[in-house]
């Protein structure tokens, strides 16, 4: 039985491809039961549908529950908050609860709003007294809920920093720390937001790191943060694709762009329950793409950085018969609720890519072309979420030449057909760079 056992878990290692180092490391949990968690968390995991653990809370909960540090590099949609949130919950439950709460014991810090937004909402189905911290909006009733007393705070750093400065909390309490999307956070400049935050919290806390990505400036951080701890990694830690996604790519002239659109949102059209994203660049971008969508038939509604907070609402909430067309612009992050039962379209710039957790997905669009292989492969993400299958749609031109040699990699390495008009225009640059 033992044998049987020791097999299993080295065939799941194998089959997920886990790599997982460290001086204690447990080995994963394949059924809710197994966790340890509860009677309330497990009852509430079965009512929300979840069947079993992801492959990443398998082998992120045995190790936080045991009070480990530890480092996780996963790509996204793989059940991530889920597996630093409940472990969290647990740790937050098993320390001395004080008489006045004047800061939380779990802190989880994100890069964007709507990543926070998404993290203390997945908390309250879980634990009531949680609250959230971001920029843009709201600053005195997120100020008032957290001097009520929180237990769980999902913030962005520079909000967080803010409120400790302006003294609405203090992190004396905090003993569970986690750092989401530590990648992302320092590509957007909040190292050192971060580490003055962390030196406010006392040495012997509990810290979880996730990252999609391992390079240098997340090792450092790591290892200035984290103390002998559990690294667990899924898949390679070379950027890569989702194997489940399909990727098609056309080469075209930048004046056929809305053509190819129009042709692949009417070959979409009458699918049921199918959830688009279309990534543009900038605001005019998409200011003018839903006008155009609009006139041939396509019912949109514009989102973007320059409305109120009432319009934003209005428009996130809003229902349209057969088919809903979000516009979300500029460099805000919002939360999007795609309603069951509609076909949705959203259009976003890279800013609400990342923290983007919107369920069934089917299509990724990029209309315009990311500057950088990281944001293709992050765009992408969005599809193909918790073991399902999606498409992802990328209109290349010429002046997206940056892109092209890595954009052909990341196919040939998801064994995905490489059009011929793209190997061509990879040899067309190649020359050129020659030349020059």
């Amino acid at each position: 039985l033992i044998f049987d056992l020791q097999k299993e878990i080295v065939e799941w290692f194998t089959h997920n491809e886990v790599t997982l180092k460290g001086n204690s490391s447990p080995r994963p949990i394949f059924e809710f039961s197994e966790t340890g968690f509860p009677p309330a968390i497990i009852e509430k995991l079965k009512k929300a549908c979840f069947e079993k653990p992801t492959v990443i809370q398998s082998i992120s909960w045995p190790v936080a529950l045991t009070g480990h540090d530890m480092i996780s590099i996963a790509r996204t949609g793989s059940g991530k908050t889920l597996a630093y949130t409940l472990p969290g919950i647990v740790h937050m439950q098993n320390q001395e609860q004080p008489e006045k709460v004047r800061g939380p014991a779990v802190l989880i810090l994100a890069p964007t709003r709507e990543l926070v937004q998404q993290i203390s909402s997945m908390a309250m189905n879980f634990h009531s007294k949680v609250a959230c911290a971001y920029g843009g909006s709201g600053r005195d009733q997120q100020a008032r809920t957290i001097r009520e007393g929180v237990d769980i705070l999902a913030a962005a750093p520079g909000r967080l920093l803010d409120f400790l400065i302006a003294g609405v909390l203090n992190l004396n309490r905090c003993t569970y720390l986690v750092l989401d999307e530590a990648d992302r956070m320092l590509d957007m400049g909040f190292e050192p937001q971060i580490r003055r935050i962390v030196s406010m919290i006392r040495p012997d806390r509990q810290t979880l790191m996730f990252s999609a990505t391992w390079p240098k400036e997340v090792r450092t951080l790591a290892k200035d943060f984290l103390s002998d701890p559990v690294f667990v990694n899924v898949g390679s830690l070379k950027l890569a694709a989702n194997s489940n996604i399909i990727q098609l790519v056309t080469v075209v002239e930048e004046n056929e762009k809305e053509e190819k659109l129009l042709e692949f949102l009417n070959r979409t059209s009458s699918e049921q329950h199918c959830k688009t994203l279309i990534f543009v660049g900038m605001k005019r971008t998409a200011d003018w793409l839903t006008r155009l969508i609009r006139k041939k038939g396509y019912p949109a509604l514009s989102l973007h950085g320059d409305k109120s907070q009432t319009e934003r609402n209005f428009v996130m909430n809003a229902i349209v018969n057969d088919r809903l067309l979000l516009v979300c612009l500029g460099d805000l992050s919002y939360i999007l609720d795609f309603k069951n039962g509609e076909c949705s379209i959203l259009v976003a710039t890279d800013v609400a890519a990342r923290g983007l957790d919107v369920n069934d997905i089917k299509y990724v669009i990029n209309f315009d072309c990311p500057k950088n292989i990281e944001d293709y492969i992050h765009r992408i993400g969005r599809t193909a979420r918790h073991d399902k299958t999606g498409t992802s749609y990328t209109l290349c031109t010429r002046s997206d030449a940056p892109i092209v040699n890595e954009l052909v990699s990341v196919l040939k390495e998801a064994k995905q057909t490489v059009p011929s008009d793209l190997l061509d225009l990879k040899i067309l640059i190649s020359g050129m760079s020659e030349i020059n």
